[in-house]
């Protein structure tokens, strides 16, 4: 019997290795499709957590207490992942700080917690080139109805400009940060 999993990842990998994108910015070396272990924590972390920052380029989540880290997660971003968000469509993800205003259990993609993208900055450079900056910046799960294939997500850049992790993972991230909490994402 054709096992479905085993082909469908053949040909992420594959499509991956034909990518000069993908080459150029390391990702196939970088690639993890393995699913990681669910992780536990301590009820006392959720007042620990004073900031969220975000490493673009290490692809990494932190969760910060004060200087030190609470947590950190593997994180996928926008198709267009280098550069600060100019406007709707461009398919970055923003990078400056922002906040953690509001969150959506019934979201489109499995839970989300809204970034307040965009900042009346950016709003008047967006306006200067006559373009809509967008919104609807997110930290979110996976896209509703896709659970099964996880592995397929894990490692790549596929959203439209947000900030995805792992269905576990957001349900730990929804419980251990509160609205209002500052996020920074940098290059």
């Amino acid at each position: 019997m054709l096992n479905f999993r085993a082909v469908f990842s053949a040909l992420v990998v594959l499509s991956l290795a034909a990518s000069p994108q993908a080459l150029a910015a390391g990702l196939l070396a970088k690639a993890d499709t393995r699913m990681p272990a669910k992780t536990t924590y301590n009820a006392a972390d959720i007042q620990d957590v004073s900031k969220v920052v975000v490493r673009k380029g290490e692809r990494r989540l932190y969760l910060m207490s004060g200087d030190e880290v609470v947590r950190s997660y593997r994180i996928s971003l926008g198709d267009n992942p280098k550069g600060h968000k100019l406007y709707e469509g461009d398919e970055r993800t923003p990078e400056g700080t922002y906040t953690l205003d509001w969150r959506n259990a019934e979201s489109d993609f499995y839970k989300s917690i809204h970034i307040s993208y965009p900042s009346e900055r950016d709003r008047e450079l967006a306006s200067a080139w006559g373009l809509d900056p967008g919104g609807s910046i997110m930290i979110h799960g996976l896209p509703n109805g896709e659970e099964d294939m996880a592995f397929a997500y894990r490692g790549l850049d596929w959203t439209d400009g947000c900030i995805a992790v792992t269905n576990d993972e957001i349900d730990e991230i929804w419980t251990l940060v509160s609205n209002g909490t500052p996020i920074s994402i940098q290059p």
